[in-house]
């Protein structure tokens, strides 16, 4: 996996369940915090800050025929339940226990991705659009023992992504991507919103015959223009090899220029403010209880605990770690 998409992936499942990561931890009984965009008619009658809208407005140089991409990705939260025949129907039920395994009724997420495709900055002198439109659905997974399955389900979601540029000046661009959430929602708890939210909803934006400008540090000569950029629940950084200027990400956790995923980092733990070696080893303290609990609550998590449990010496002397360089952050996301 390259620097972008390893980076992109981590952005994407940020929070998505936190140690000591068992359902029943009290961390874990509100999920999905991180970069939602709820559907507007719950965001306007809920008045909080939960938004329906989030905007990524950046700088490009280059000229009219500079070629741009613009794809958004984010999660939709899926509701799993554990179930058995009873009558010729499904039995949903809290937790069950089939073929030796136990399983939890609990949430999941299905990864979504919109791209606008392939455009020119002077064919985004007037707006683009693509829609979001997936529909509601749902699909079994037969379990060892004839009579039971897990459930997964999704709520229907609607809305639309739209991009458009302008020309500050020669030979630089104002390039806007828009995210807008129109799902139907009826009323009810927060909890029916998220599953009509788009979660964890991030941009990569490449560009070809042109390149990005810093927004955390841009030249002296175009600071003015960077700080007029408007980015709405969202940070737009360069990401990929240092130096690179082709492709930005712009999610909704404050990052650098730059960023990486510790090369020692053995895989994705869901938390990236923790060490991983604090992670590990906790994981490897569990009772054989709380390990239960754990494979039961999410097969991402089961592979963690897997993986864990499978570490070389080795591999384990890697995370004691390491020191390296870094850089402070001058402003952050609004």
């Amino acid at each position: 996996m390259d620097a972008v998409r390893r980076i992109a992936e981590t952005v994407l499942y940020e929070g998505y369940i936190l140690w000591p990561y068992r359902r029943s931890a009290m961390k874990n009984r509100q999920r999905w915090t991180f970069g939602g965009v709820y559907p507007r008619s719950y965001s306007e009658a809920a008045g909080t800050n939960d938004p329906w809208m989030m905007q990524t407005q950046c700088l490009v140089l280059g000229d009219g025929k500079t070629a741009v991409e613009a794809k958004v990705r984010f999660l939709h939260v899926v509701e799993r339940r554990a179930a058995r025949r009873k009558g010729g129907a499904w039995e949903f039920v809290d937790e069950l226990v089939c073929g030796g395994e136990r399983h939890l009724s609990w949430e999941e997420a299905a990864e979504r991705e919109v791209s606008l495709g392939s455009l020119t900055l002077a064919g985004l002198a007037s707006p683009v659009r693509a829609e979001i439109d997936i529909p509601a659905g749902s699909k079994e997974e037969p379990l060892a023992e004839q009579g039971c399955a897990l459930v997964r389900s999704w709520q229907a979601l609607s809305g639309t992504v739209e991009a458009v540029s302008g020309q500050v000046q020669e030979g630089l661009f104002r390039l806007t991507v828009r995210i807008t959430n129109t799902t139907p929602w009826e009323g009810g708890d927060r909890e029916s919103a998220l599953r009509r939210t788009f979660v964890s909803t991030h941009t990569v934006l490449e560009a070809r015959e042109g390149e990005f400008v810093s927004l955390t540090d841009p030249p002296e000569e175009l600071r003015e223009a960077a700080e007029a950029c408007e980015n709405v629940k969202t940070w737009p950084v360069l990401v990929g090899e240092g130096g690179r200027r082709d492709v930005m990400l712009s999610s909704p956790i404050i990052l650098y220029d730059y960023p990486q995923v510790a090369p020692e980092s053995p895989g994705d733990l869901f938390d990236g403010t923790e060490i991983d070696q604090l992670l590990t080893l906790s994981i490897m303290g569990l009772t054989e209880e709380e390990k239960e609990e754990m494979r039961a609550s999410d097969p991402r998590v089961r592979e963690i605990l897997e993986r864990t449990e499978s570490l070389s010496a080795e591999e384990l002397m890697r995370l004691h770690g390491t020191i390296r360089e870094f850089r402070m952050l001058r402003r952050g996301a609004e």
